[in-house]
């Protein structure tokens, strides 16, 4: 996994809270076991008609949300179920910074295990991160992990606060594996130790 450090893109909004993850990726795609090829899936019910067509009217079907990078939504964002093909599905979609009010702590978690941002700002402070675009968009929106900041098309920075372990973590592109492994000597000198005596 990749170390993230900033990243600079256009930001959808997905006005809406509780969204929890069978909406994020409906039960009936969770055949597969590796983490590739839920993007199509993502949102599934609420991006497609009963005919298999795009809904017009859904917030990712629009011409300007296309080809974003960074999702804005609402308040307790990835509650339900724990299921890890939440963030799958938004990260294979290619979504790298998720920006909502609050998150489900399962959810939370899975996002940075698998390499995506997840931030907490107040719901003033996402209002202000528009501006005077869209209301559905913003099409230059910069994060900054490192310095915990988002700045938006004015040059307004909004700061947040991030876990110290967890941004570890995302700087260097760990996983729990990788922070693990940083150890193996001194797993290896115990084990040696313990056949020893």
């Amino acid at each position: 996994m990749s170390g993230f450090k900033t990243h600079t893109g256009k930001a959808a909004s997905l006005k809406r809270d509780h969204v929890d993850t069978d909406q994020i990726i409906p039960k009936q795609f969770l055949k597969k076991i590796d983490k590739a090829g839920y993007g199509e899936f993502l949102f599934y019910d609420w991006r497609y008609q009963s005919d298999g067509q795009e809904n017009p009217d859904f917030e990712l079907n629009q011409l300007n949300t296309k080809d974003s990078s960074i999702l804005i939504t609402g308040n307790n964002f990835g509650c339900g179920s724990s299921r890890e093909h939440a963030p799958w599905a938004l990260k294979d979609y290619g979504f790298q910074v998720i920006i909502a009010e609050s998150f489900a702590d399962i959810f939370f978690n899975n996002c940075v295990k698998n390499g995506i941002l997840p931030i907490r700002l107040p719901k003033k402070e996402i209002q202000r991160l528009y501006s005077e675009e869209s209301p559905d968009v913003i099409s230059h929106l910069i994060v900054d992990l490192e310095n915990q900041h988002v700045v938006n098309g004015s040059g307004e920075h909004f700061y947040f606060e991030f876990d110290p372990y967890w941004k570890k973590m995302l700087l260097n592109g760990w996983d729990e594996i990788s922070v693990t492994l940083q150890y193996e000597d001194k797993i290896k000198r115990f084990e040696t130790e313990r056949i020893v005596n």
